[in-house]
């Protein structure tokens, strides 16, 4: 399942990339000879009315555009055809055509993969919808308690344990926040909510119970087998019956083993797990090293939503993409002044790992982690390294402001550095793969 989850993500992500780089070509006038998905011996290829050879190759991992004159896929030197063609064939390879038509096609890989998450993103975030003001209970989730639940699907809130709900349309991140750490840590809590027109006293669940309602992939407890929807009744031989009294356990362990009792469905297990040191971003920006074990708690009981329109939704998908772009590049810059760990770069093991682990969490998961992905992989192909999209722009450049190329000669001499440093980096992350806890 790892396995074809990320093939299957990989796969989505390159196909877009590429094509990014063949349609945009195909409309500034530029050949492709060959759309590769993978690499290797040829499993199945077909010919289009555009002259473009369409094939599937044996390993799927990664594809390509070969353009019409182009020595390899890299687009970077002649095939030592294009210097004989006539003006008019000339202008259909990547190296005959004008400035504008290549830097437009080139950029056009990284593009479409921010188009695909924005695209992803927004239909998630349409599907989910938003909350619905004002507040209502939705589904209520299996949870152990010891008394009768009279709280009921429908129930608008009011307050709980006298304390009001806080504005859920408001921008401020600790409102809710506030409003939990407000309540009694017990299992069972006084609602006070409209129902029917009227206002009623019932008795619900903590409103963040111990919920396990996603799973980081290669976690403490990802590893451990805990599942979506257990609930940790237990922690270090102390019950608890909220989510804040688990992160303080873990928080305060520095590390150490604890014991869990989880109740699943009924049944009561007994785990033991070791917490993980995890770098995390602040809001403020930089990182903070904490303990965790790789749980994310939510509501004893789903909200009640409303539809998203999709204006709304695209902006909120931009938003998203944005703070994926922002936490890579603030991450890659942390790893190499060594504010964190360099563990936190992850190679086609740890890659294929988290795509199992989202796969395996359900269908909106594993897309919305494609989205992610999709992201980083065009964020990765601008950085301005020879072999790489925005190695490609930065030669552009230099050819737009000198008004000629680099020489064939410097142009082997970076591909061959840059290569070297890609294939340098990614030894880099598979050894962090392997060797990194």
């Amino acid at each position: 399942m790892t396995l074809l989850a990320f093939v299957a993500a990989l796969s989505v992500i390159v196909a877009i990339h590429e094509y990014g780089h063949y349609i945009v070509g195909r409309w500034c006038g530029i050949k492709a000879d060959v759309f590769s998905l993978g690499f290797g011996p040829v499993i199945y290829s077909r010919v289009d009315r555009h002259g473009t050879r369409w094939q599937l190759a044996a390993l799927p991992f990664g594809g390509y555009v070969k353009f019409m004159g182009d020595a390899n896929a890299a687009s970077g030197t002649s095939d030592g055809t294009v210097e004989t063609m006539p003006p008019e064939e000339r202008r259909k390879t990547m190296l005959g055509a004008p400035l504008w038509a290549r830097t437009l096609t080139v950029a056009a890989g990284p593009v479409f993969n921010f188009a695909l998450s924005i695209l992803v993103f927004a239909a998630v975030i349409m599907a989910q919808g938003k909350v619905a003001e004002p507040l209502r209970v939705g589904e209520l989730r299996p949870l152990p308690v010891s008394e009768e639940i009279t709280l009921q699907e429908g129930d608008e809130l009011i307050s709980i344990e006298g304390v009001p709900m806080p504005d859920w349309s408001s921008e401020e991140n600790d409102l809710f926040e506030t409003f939990v750490e407000a309540l009694p840590q017990e299992e069972i809590l006084d609602y006070e909510v409209r129902r029917d027109g009227e206002v009623r006293e019932v008795r619900g669940p903590h409103p963040m119970p111990p919920l396990v309602v996603q799973l980081a992939p290669r976690s403490a407890a990802y590893e451990t087998g805990l599942e979506q929807g257990d609930v940790i009744v237990g922690i270090a031989g102390r019950e608890i019956a909220a989510f804040d009294q688990l992160k303080e356990v873990i928080e305060s362990s520095q590390g150490a083993t604890a014991a869990l009792t989880v109740w699943r469905a009924g049944e009561i297990l007994d785990y033991e797990l070791t917490p993980k040191r995890v770098d995390e971003p602040r809001d403020e920006g930089g990182f903070e090293t904490n303990w965790r074990i790789g749980i994310a708690g939510g509501l004893a009981f789903e909200l009640a939503t409303e539809r998203k329109g999709p204006l709304a939704a695209t902006g909120d998908a931009v938003a998203q993409t944005w703070r994926v772009i922002e936490g890579s590049v603030s991450g890659l810059y942390h790893m190499i002044t060594g504010a964190i760990s360099s563990c936190n770069m992850s190679g086609p093991i740890g890659i294929a790992e988290v795509s199992g682990a989202m796969a395996s969490q359900g269908l909106d998961s594993f897309i919305w982690f494609i989205a992610v992905l999709s992201t980083a992989v065009g964020l990765l192909n601008l950085f301005p390294i020879p072999v790489l999209d925005g190695g490609h722009l930065v030669f552009y450049a230099y050819e737009a402001t000198t008004g000629r190329p680099p020489s064939d000669k410097a142009l082997r001499v970076m591909m061959t550095a840059g290569l070297t440093l890609v294939l340098s980096v990614m030894v880099f992350a598979l050894f962090n793969d392997i060797f990194c806890p």
